[in-house]
């Protein structure tokens, strides 16, 4: 389904200021998460201890995202978008004062719980916003906000020293100012309905490939953006070539995301998914021989990487709907997050011990190896299932970094109506 330009402009008169804030909101999770991991390393900090520091945001964000829409049933979604977004900004200004680890481990995990917070709400303000017409166009211009506000985030490394104060004010600063725009819009408070959950066990039956695929995009996400900027410190970049090389992430995200959607609505998921799995890990490769290139070849070669492995992650969402009846996808949201999730926490750490013990290629080695493995699954089970058919299929809507349970809600609720506009039979497992 598209929208066309009356339903996208007036899904943006309806969204300008929701969208404005993501984007704010983006530049300061950007911005904080390459500010710290420079930072961990200047204090001397190991791979370990930082990819402990790091993972422990992971671990607050799945229980945010879980916990977030039952406490706003109990004190209302303003008052605890208002709490999280001051804590949330509070909690990177303590970072600078306390330079420990285990008060980093903490104060990460704090931010966490914050940051899913406010997705939560902030994309549930969208969602509500969203009509059948303009849903999925809302999702995508979502999803081009956050990645372009994370990008740019990472430049904004180069305006200050990461060992003073002034990138932890600033980064602040836009989390305080991103939620202006996100009050000021929002009228009546988006419903939080107890959903039903899909338990783990009966989804993986479903679709056992989206399971595993979605741990190993969860870990491969997470490892990326936080143990990047060790990476490229230890390979001897300067400051302004680190947010350089985690802005290429981004970007290369960005123009293939669309690419790899299109293909994958086009031809059997599963095959696609393992060619771009297969793709991702020979890139992971070429960006290990990229080091003893010039740094615009290691720009490329990451900008390639991120290119292919990040928008697996969308294409596992969509490849589980296909294997879902309608009125399980919105139960089914929570579980994608869990899995994800625990993927995200396990990910940086399980990599960064690899990078201490065998060195700083194992960042690629690693990801490189779980999209390998991505790949091989995707074999397997292509040969133990039949393909879905290419009109039972629903369509591919990209997700950003992050997703909390409410964005996939949105993304499966599309999906949805799109499976009841066009073909309302069911779907089989």
């Amino acid at each position: 389904m598209s929208a066309s330009p009356s339903n996208l402009s007036t899904a943006l008169r309806s969204s300008w200021a929701l969208l404005l804030g993501f984007g704010i909101l983006m530049l300061g999770d950007g911005l904080q998460g390459t500010l710290l991991a420079v930072r961990a390393d200047q204090e001397g900090f190991s791979a370990t201890v930082t990819g402990m520091i790091m993972s422990s945001f992971y671990l607050g964000f799945l229980c945010g995202s879980i916990l977030t829409p039952r406490v706003m049933t109990l004190v209302g979604h303003i008052r605890v978008f208002a709490a999280l977004a001051a804590l949330a900004s509070a909690t990177i200004l303590v970072h600078a004062v306390f330079v420990a680890i285990p008060a980093w481990i903490a104060l990460r995990f704090l931010s966490g719980i914050c940051f899913a917070g406010l997705y939560v709400v902030a994309e549930s303000w969208l969602n509500d916003r969203a009509t059948n017409e303009t849903r999925g166009k809302l999702l995508s211009l979502y999803m081009v906000v956050t990645y372009m506000g994370v990008g740019i985030g990472q430049l904004f490394l180069n305006l200050a020293d990461p060992k003073g104060y002034p990138l932890f004010v600033l980064t602040s600063v836009l989390i305080s100012i991103a939620v202006v725009p996100l009050l000021l819009s929002a009228n009546d408070a988006p419903g939080f309905d107890e959903s039903v959950r899909l338990k783990l066990g009966e989804l993986f039956r479903i679709s056992p490939l989206g399971i595993i695929c979605m741990f190993i995009e969860g870990l491969v996400t997470a490892t990326l953006f936080a143990l990047g900027p060790i990476y490229g410190q230890r390979l001897g970049l300067n400051l302004e070539e680190i947010s350089y090389f985690m802005a290429s992430a981004v970007v290369g995200t960005i123009l293939l995301q669309w690419p790899i959607g299109a293909l994958s609505d086009r031809f059997d998921r599963r095959r696609v998914l393992t060619i771009v799995a297969f793709l991702a890990s020979a890139a992971a490769y070429l960006c290990i021989r990229a080091e003893h290139e010039s740094t615009i070849v290691l720009f490329l070669s990451i900008g390639m990487f991120a290119g292919l492995a990040l928008p697996l992650y969308s294409v596992c969402i969509a490849h589980t709907n296909d294997h879902l009846e309608p009125k399980q996808m919105i139960a089914a949201s929570g579980t994608l997050v869990l899995v994800g999730g625990i993927g995200a926490i396990i990910g940086p750490v399980v990599v960064a011990v690899l990078m201490d013990v065998y060195g700083n290629d194992f960042f690629f080695w690693c990801m490189g190896g779980a999209h390998c493995i991505a790949g091989l699954f995707a074999l397997y089970r292509m040969a133990k299932r039949p393909s879905t058919p290419l009109d039972k299929q629903g369509r591919f809507t990209p997700a950003a970094m992050h997703p909390s349970s409410s964005v996939i809600e949105c993304m499966q609720q599309h999906a949805m109506e799109e499976s009841t506009a066009e073909d309302p039979a069911d779907k089989q497992a």
